[in-house]
């Protein structure tokens, strides 16, 4: 058992962490904001799961939830004081930080809300981490650090230095944040970069979420860059497991690590990076067929040029996870796109 520190807690992902958390025994402290960048009321039916009910939950103090393992406390990691409070009042073992404000076309139009949340938030985190003798601190990157780099699959071995939104930079930031505290304090740190999670409770403005919403409703989706688009979607949770087996092995840092040739993805301080993909790219038009089939309606197809932060296509080279945790998607594209649609239709009653 230990007792962990999960932010971003009501989030699509840190939803299911901390499910498998809970299931195998770690208390588990979530912290989450709250914000309004999609419907709220989904984030408090995902804490209600957890044992926590929206009526119990009041703005920076800790909510006893039903399930003695999970509690809970709406804070903002740029609220640094309180952070501090809260890191020297529990004196966790491990934290694992996927709150962050999310999304790349977002980015484009409120880029204060990232550095808010993504930089200032995350150094908060980092020094909270440093003071109170964390052991291990796993936070979430992105395969949107890959920018402008066309060499598939994705490798974290690779040079990531040209972002294309901030959001991007926001991640790539995190990751040399990570590796100074990791260098400077000795403070173990696991970046993971994900790759187009999708799943039951996923977020409202993701495409699967949007493009099943209007094929039911009968209104058009816009499909960008003309269909021509490859993801590798990772369903949510092979990716929790991937997170969960990560976090018990903290790095130990690499005695062999040769400076004059350098690894991108880890170091001879405590600190790695790795992908976490299905390994496996489909074609956007073959999702969206999916998609169809499983709804057993066609979509009226609005294809559009591709947006400005976005990356024709995904692939995550997943060995060196592979080898390091034994990390293995076992979700296919069908199986993850029915489990979706059952939880939508069960859900919002359609």
């Amino acid at each position: 058992m230990a007792k962990i520190l999960l932010t971003g807690a009501a989030g699509f992902i840190g939803f299911h962490v901390a499910k498998r958390l809970l299931e195998r025994g770690d208390q588990v402290l979530g912290l989450d904001s709250l914000n309004d960048y999609y419907d709220v009321s989904l984030k408090y039916a995902r804490l209600a799961l957890c044992g926590v009910e929206q009526k119990d939950i009041q703005a920076g103090f800790i909510t006893e939830g039903s399930k003695p393992d999970f509690r809970f406390i709406q804070l903002k990691l740029e609220d640094k004081a309180e952070l501090d409070e809260l890191f020297q009042k529990e004196k966790f073992d491990a934290v694992i930080n996927l709150a962050a404000q999310a999304g790349v076309r977002y980015s484009l139009v409120n880029p204060q809300a990232y550095i808010n949340s993504n930089i200032v938030g995350f150094v908060n985190i980092l020094e909270a981490c440093r003071h109170y003798n964390i052991g291990h601190l796993v936070y979430a990157s992105s395969s949107s650090v890959y920018g402008l780099n066309e060499k598939l699959p994705f490798s974290t071995a690779d040079n990531v230095d040209h972002p294309i939104s901030l959001y991007a930079a926001s991640k790539k930031s995190n990751e040399l944040m990570a590796h100074t505290y990791s260098h400077l304090f000795g403070l173990p740190t696991t970046g993971l970069r994900f790759f187009t999670a999708y799943g039951p409770w996923g977020r409202p403005d993701m495409a699967l979420f949007l493009f099943t919403q209007k094929i039911l409703a009968g209104t058009p989706i816009d499909i960008y860059n003309e269909g021509q688009m490859l993801r590798d979607f990772t369903y949510i949770d092979d990716l929790a497991e991937g997170v969960i087996r990560v976090l018990d092995q903290p790095p130990p840092g690499q005695s062999n690590w040769n400076a004059l040739a350098p690894d991108p993805a880890s170091s001879a301080a405590p600190y790695r990076i790795f992908n976490i993909g299905n390994n496996e790219p489909v074609k956007l038009m073959d999702f969206v067929e999916a998609i169809e089939a499983e709804l057993g309606k066609k979509a009226i197809k609005n294809l559009m040029p591709l947006q400005a932060g976005d990356v024709p296509a995904t692939f995550a080279d997943v060995s060196p996870l592979q080898q390091a945790v034994g990390y293995r998607p076992k979700t296919s594209v069908k199986e993850g796109i029915a489990a979706f649609v059952k939880w939508y239709r069960e859900y919002y009653g359609v």
